[in-house]
């Protein structure tokens, strides 16, 4: 099965671990991996913050780089959503909006990949710890997918796993909202460090680079012995 990686622009720049544990973790399940250098960022934060005319060049771009993909697999949530996104927002031209529908329709997020279309529910990764799992706000409520991580986690050995309270509620990143509403957004997060801190965990999990870099920051900042962990990582862990 060969598979393209999407791999985002913050695990481009800032989590280069986690595009490789993805393609890692990809290739021992039997996948052939190929990245298409021509990828860019798929537009989402210009186009959430009204930019609809200029983000759909780099949409284009990224259509068309894709567009000989079998399946694009990401580590994030969000931007895969991003791309399932395309139909609607090239709705109506004739050219496009059959391009980027068949780009939705085979993207998928890297743990719904590996549940729903290789049928793996046990990946035989071994991580010892006590973790708790952010579920990341576009992930879970935009594109859907809440079972495939939780069945992966708890097939992990040695991972002794507790839920995270209020687990539904944004960690206060939320893109370009992290920068425009700081003060809020410092306070959702402060409330989401302190939720994770009640769990007892020594690690805390996600599959969203963005939600990750934002409550990892925090937790840096205050100075707690808690380490964030990208969900391919524990997978990969062997």
């Amino acid at each position: 099965m060969k598979v393209s990686l999407f791999a985002t622009c913050l695990v481009d720049m800032f989590q280069s671990n986690v595009g490789k544990a993805t393609v890692e973790l990809l290739e021992r399940l039997g996948c052939e991996i190929d990245f298409p250098e021509s990828q860019v960022c798929c537009g989402q934060p210009s186009y959430n913050s009204g930019y609809v005319k200029e983000s759909k060049e780099a949409m284009k771009l990224m259509i068309e780089t894709f567009k000989d993909a079998e399946y694009v697999v990401s580590p994030s949530g969000s931007c895969a959503y991003m791309f399932k996104e395309y139909p609607h927002i090239f709705a109506g031209d004739p050219v496009w909006e059959p391009k980027a529908k068949q780009l939705a329709d085979k993207t998928y997020e890297l743990t719904q990949f590996i549940v729903e279309v290789l049928k793996v529910e046990d990946v035989g990764a071994r991580f010892e710890g006590t973790a708790t799992y952010h579920t990341s706000c576009h992930m879970t409520r935009l594109l859907g997918v809440k079972e495939p991580p939780m069945i992966l986690l708890k097939n992990v050995k040695g991972l002794k796993f507790t839920e995270l309270p209020g687990k539904e509620k944004c960690c206060g990143f939320g893109g370009t909202f992290s920068v425009k509403m700081a003060q809020i957004s410092e306070q959702m997060v402060d409330e989401k460090v302190q939720h994770v801190e009640e769990t007892g965990a020594e690690y805390l999990i996600g599959a969203d680079a963005g939600c990750l870099m934002n409550i990892g920051g925090r937790i840096e900042r205050k100075g707690k012995p808690i380490k964030v962990m990208h969900i391919a990582e524990i997978l990969n862990s062997r």
